[in-house]
């Protein structure tokens, strides 16, 4: 007799320090089950989710002949990403970290019923990188063990926080229609940013050359690693004040949807350093984008009339699409399945960013190294952005 898995359940594949169990959580679901490598962040697993059972590494339970998942309503996997990336390695679906997907599918594949929904979280740079083979070889791979998919590509911003974040949420289900999870919310995106107006502005002060990770009063992709190969926070440039500042771990955390101090675990052992926190919550999900998903699991919703066409062998992989072992179409659907109250830095910290003026500065070092490179750059910026730069890097050196 086949068992029915627990109404509500999750089980967390590579949970990380648990961005998209937190989200499920307050939808109403409870995990059975989390697994991360990371001593680090099962610390915080740990910590957060009392009495949940951890695994430490995915590759024991795959080499585990008889191991099956254990029944769960929802199987979630933000699969490492740093093959992927486009400040990672690269080396696609294939390298060694980001290969680690195929131990889902084979847990995926010792069940012949179940989970009811499969849940996949990954960047929006594996549409790209070497022509899609990642998310070609991930959907031929899930149609095979009779799988129904779509995935949609949605901004963070959509959903309140100050922070640009993009990431690829794929749904799947052998019994349900996962359109009916992620195309069933459209607000079609926000007008463009205005940019001449003392907002706060987030940058990345470890890039310059060929690139900013610009956002107006808000902060790029917090991020694992940058080009300088250390994880890093980003830098907010005050118009009002030629100041520039780089925000706390704990507003991090709360850019990440996570309550503040979420990391903050001194006392265990290994001790998570500064540097190793901004780690672990670069590599998080948006609380509220698993929140959204995980309340369409729990209450599918009627997709939306959309313009659809078929997606064709050899075509580019588009921002949002559907299929199953006998089509596949492309959606367009924004990247805003919500214009949720955002939540911006200018509203969180004032207007012109008054209540940032605390936060660290951005060293010399850094201000200066980063100002020769935009000067040499062809990068075109906020008109006032290189020239309050310059005052700000000569006023540093003066103290």
């Amino acid at each position: 007799m086949t068992s029915r898995p627990t109404p509500h359940s999750t089980i967390g594949l590579f949970a990380g320090i648990g961005g998209i169990e937190l989200g499920l959580e307050r939808a109403g679901f409870q995990p059975e089950l989390l697994c991360e490598f990371m001593p680090e962040a099962r610390s915080v697993l740990q910590r957060r989710f009392v009495d949940v059972s951890i695994a430490r590494d995915i590759r024991e339970l795959v080499s585990r002949p008889n191991y099956r998942l254990p029944d769960a309503e929802v199987v979630a996997a933000g699969f490492p990403c740093q093959d992927l990336s486009q400040c990672g390695r690269t080396r696609g679906i294939r390298g060694e970290k980001s290969g680690l997907v195929d131990c889902v599918l084979e847990l995926l594949g010792r069940r012949k019923r179940g989970p009811k929904w499969l849940v996949i979280e990954n960047v929006p740079f594996m549409l790209r990188l070497q022509r899609g083979q990642a998310m070609r070889y991930l959907t031929r791979s899930l149609e095979s063990l009779g799988f129904d998919w779509a995935y949609r590509v949605v901004n963070a911003r959509a959903f309140g926080l100050p922070q640009r974040r993009e990431r690829v949420i794929l749904v799947a289900s052998r019994t349900e229609d996962p359109r009916e999870v992620l195309f069933a919310d459209e607000a079609g995106p926000r007008p463009d940013d205005v940019e001449l107006d003392d907002r706060p502005r987030g940058f990345y002060w470890t890039e310059g050359n060929r690139g900013l990770g610009w956002a107006v009063d808000a902060v790029p992709t917090l991020k694992a690693g940058s080009t300088v190969g250390i994880p890093s926070p980003p830098a907010i440039w005050l118009p009002a004040f030629d100041l520039v500042v780089t925000p706390t771990i704990e507003d991090a955390e709360a850019m990440q949807g996570l309550p503040r101090g979420w990391t903050s675990l001194s006392h265990v052992s290994p001790r998570i350093s500064p540097r190793l926190r901004w780690r672990l919550v670069g590599n998080a999900v948006p609380v509220p984008v698993a929140q959204w998903v995980g309340e369409r699991l729990r209450e599918p919703g009627t997709p939306l009339e959309l313009k659809r066409h078929l997606l064709r062998s050899g075509d580019s992989w588009p921002t949002a699409a559907w299929g199953n072992s006998r089509e596949r179409w492309v959606v367009e659907i924004s990247k805003w399945p919500f214009r949720r109250r955002w939540h911006a830095l200018s509203e969180r910290y004032g207007d012109r960013g008054e209540r940032l003026m605390d936060r660290p500065r951005l060293s010399h070092r850094a201000a200066s190294g980063f100002y020769r490179r935009i000067r040499r750059s062809s990068l075109r910026t906020d008109e006032r952005f290189v020239p309050s730069l310059g005052r700000y890097v000569a006023s540093v050196e003066s103290e």
